[in-house]
């Protein structure tokens, strides 16, 4: 058997051997039994630190995300999304457990404008969410989609341009403008490129020239630049290297602290214990199972999203 992992529970309850890559090519390895994570984390990322997780810091706010007996049909047309209540408070990271296919991806599609409802209400901050462009800026409602490559950026336009989609089109007050301001474009990628570690060859290249974990990053210096009140972000990690998950993650603790709502959509159930406040479990389209994270059981958590 070989198995392809990033985890290492995974490789400690299975493997017998190990062998690890890093960019391409064999850094290392052997007996699993005589190596320990700390060796292993080494061989993975370099001698380079991992970003440690920021701790968790301030209290639970104001509601800002609320949901309400909603409706909708879900991708196959045969099944419905049916969420009776949900709600995100600032400072709170609110996780939403499920196996993949169980409503999650439509859940964001409702919440982003792109699936209709059949029934029911949503609210930002008090006011009807209608997931345009105006709307989410106004309210700052920023959005890290699954497969960012496909959802969240145009592939062959520049790693620059990607990262001004939020706001090119206006100007330092946030008012509209009608021509581009190349300087202020070239400047926000830089500041962004640096402060959120992001490798690429240059600015002007594009973006689907990048690695995995440098598109997520991407995503993320963008949709988390200027004020954030509430983030959706859906599977942020997947596929990632070791490294970007550490810096991700610390980055969702850290808005979470600033006071920013934030909705985790993920299949990985590790990622749901490590960083959210309240869990949600989704089942065949229905939200089935809620509990604090620092109460949560994983058998009752993995009972509930199997049926």
């Amino acid at each position: 058997v070989l198995m392809i992992t990033h985890k290492f529970r995974e490789v400690e309850a299975f493997a017998s051997h190990v062998s690890v890559l890093r960019r391409g090519a064999y850094v290392g390895g052997g007996k699993v039994a005589d190596l320990d994570r700390a060796e292993m984390t080494r061989l993975m990322i370099g001698e380079g630190d991992i970003v440690p997780i920021a701790k968790r810091t301030g209290a639970k706010g104001a509601p800002v995300l609320q949901l309400a007996n909603i409706k909708a049909v879900d991708r196959s047309g045969f099944q419905s999304i049916r969420i009776d209540s949900l709600s995100v408070h600032a400072g709170e990271i609110t996780g939403i457990a499920g196996i993949s296919g169980n409503g999650q991806f439509e859940l964001v599609e409702l919440l982003t404008g792109q699936r209709q409802k059949e029934s029911g209400e949503m609210w930002v901050q008090g006011e009807a969410l209608m997931g345009d462009r105006d709307q989410e800026y106004r309210l700052n409602i920023k959005i890290i989609p699954e497969e960012p490559l496909k959802n969240a950026c145009a592939p062959d336009m520049s790693v620059q341009d990607n990262l001004a989609f939020r706001n090119f089109d206006r100007d330092k007050s946030g008012r509209g403008r009608f021509t581009l301001n190349g300087g202020a474009i070239a400047a926000n990628a830089a500041d962004l490129i640096k402060a959120f570690k992001i490798k690429t060859s240059s600015p002007d290249i594009p973006i689907s020239s990048l690695s995995g974990g440098n598109i997520q990053r991407a995503v993320l210096a963008r949709e988390l630049s200027g004020d954030v009140d509430l983030l959706i972000v859906a599977n942020p990690c997947f596929g990632l290297d070791i490294s970007a998950v550490a810096q991700i993650r610390s980055r969702l603790i850290a808005a979470r602290n600033k006071g920013t709502a934030i909705l985790l959509l993920s299949e990985d159930l590790d990622e749901i214990l490590e960083l959210s406040d309240r869990i949600c479990v989704m089942s065949e389209g229905a939200l089935v199972y809620e509990t604090a994270a620092i109460e949560a059981d994983i058998a009752t958590i993995g009972a509930h999203m199997a049926g």
